[in-house]
């Protein structure tokens, strides 16, 4: 399988006990970079809440996991938000969920009801849509094999990411990973091509 479901867009959720209030935020995300600026930009758009806890899954399964209590009783916070994110099968997904504290405390059961629930209504607020795992592919040949290239290129689909043409041509590709072992036999059919997968 090639597909993966993750979310369109940008979602929240808010999640109301005893004083306190949770809000939810499901970003899509595509690196550790991207996870890590989210994170920072939270924490300083909410820097006056208590704490910013969070879950995210990144890749292929079983993926890139982590979850952060942010200073809660430990597995209550991180891991109820990553169950929301295994429940609804995403991947390349970040949800925070970020506390202002109401004064009361509501004990283990019910920090983890809070922090389960907040990152559900994130969720069901935002489009969860299907996607594909890509790879990309270079591959090098003479001029005098470009229309055979081409052909290949508009009978598959692909998508063109950079093209460079000197002595050689250089193109890179965006292919299917469900794909990539046909066309790399239909490439390599054509003779004197170079290709590599990165």
């Amino acid at each position: 399988m090639d597909e993966y479901r993750t979310l369109q867009g940008v979602s929240q959720g808010l999640y109301k006990e005893k004083g306190s209030k949770f809000i939810a935020i499901a970003i899509p995300v595509d690196s550790s970079d991207n996870i890590r600026i989210q994170l920072e930009q939270l924490r300083k758009r909410y820097h006056d809440a208590r704490h910013h806890c969070y879950a995210y899954r990144l890749g292929e399964e079983p993926g890139e996991t982590r979850f952060n209590d942010d200073g809660e009783p430990s597995g209550t916070a991180g891991k109820p938000i990553f169950g929301q994110i295994q429940s609804f099968e995403l991947t390349n997904v970040l949800i925070v969920v970020i506390r202002y504290f109401g004064g009361v405390k509501l004990g283990t059961g019910g920090l983890i009801q809070a922090y389960r629930a907040a990152a559900k209504d994130a969720i069901s607020n935002g489009k969860i849509i299907t996607k594909t795992w890509t790879s990309s592919l270079e591959i090098r040949f003479d001029y005098l094999l470009m229309n055979d290239v081409m052909r290949i290129i508009k009978d598959e689909s692909l998508r063109i990411i950079t093209q460079e043409s000197s002595e050689q041509t250089r193109i890179l590709l965006e292919i299917r990973k469900g794909n990539l072992e046909i066309v790399i036999r239909k490439f390599s059919s054509l003779g004197k091509l170079e290709w590599a997968v990165i």
